[in-house]
């Protein structure tokens, strides 16, 4: 009896996945599982630029130019329009107050956008970000690694699942004398909640872009390290199946 029970708790979760989308006669829900990975070969870098003139024009003016500059080297960098997004422009009044005499002393326009550029060539990413520097365009809120594989990826995780859910099925039917019959329901997802989405749904991994105080201090670039060639993109996949059974 202790036997029957424990079976009976073990089975439970995967019985209850499918509600009341049951067959009336002998039945088995398994679910499948896979993940599979990848080194990214493509980055994404998220830009925050800044400009403080006298007046809004000339911040906006300032901002726009820089940006400009930036996008004038696509084609060195490997990208294009569709690679980049710029958000709408953000702005800012700072009213200037003297150090000494504490007096009013004029105010100040701040300009702001968000500037996202994809490189194709992850290889690129410290070169690029060095000329970003050079057009004092250094606010880097993060940089996310992009595989063009991930199509690929799903369509690998999503049939290991599929394969992983058989076997599964299979060794528990044959366990209780019986075997698999057909299909009678499949629910299927894929993705990892540990890992960011774009706007198009491409997976990818945040990865570090904060400065090294002590790497700062000297001058020196940053991202020499070239953090990103170590990470990986983890593509997960999930398969609920309703099997029939049939009595050997």
């Amino acid at each position: 009896m202790k036997l029957i029970i424990a079976i009976f708790i073990t089975l439970f979760p995967l019985i209850t996945f499918a509600h009341s989308s049951v067959p009336a006669n002998r039945h088995i829900a398994v679910q499948g599982s896979a993940e599979v990975f990848v080194e990214p070969d493509m980055a994404q870098i998220i830009f925050e630029v800044k400009s403080t003139e006298a007046t809004f024009l000339e911040a906006k003016r300032e901002l726009d130019d820089r940006i400009s500059l930036l996008l004038e080297q696509s084609d060195k960098y490997g990208f294009d329009q569709n690679d980049v997004y710029i958000s709408g422009l953000k702005s800012k009044v700072y009213t200037m107050i003297g150090t000494e005499s504490g007096t009013v002393s004029g105010d100040k326009y701040l300009a702001l956008k968000t500037v996202k550029v994809t490189l194709k060539d992850i290889k690129k990413v410290d070169e690029f970000i060095n000329f970003a520097q050079s057009l004092k365009i250094d606010n880097i809120e993060k940089i996310n690694g992009l595989s063009s594989k991930v199509n690929q990826l799903e369509a690998e995780a999503t049939q290991l699942a599929i394969d992983n859910a058989k076997a599964k099925g299979n060794k528990l039917a044959q366990a209780f004398g019986a075997e698999l019959g057909n299909v009678y329901s499949i629910s299927a997802n894929s993705g990892s909640s540990d890992y960011d989405y774009d706007a198009g749904g491409v997976k990818h991994i945040i990865l570090s872009s904060n400065r090294n105080s002590v790497v700062a201090s000297n001058n020196e670039n940053p991202f020499m390290q070239q953090q990103y060639l170590g990470a990986t993109i983890s593509v997960k996949a999930s398969i609920k199946v309703v099997f029939d059974l049939k009595l050997k």
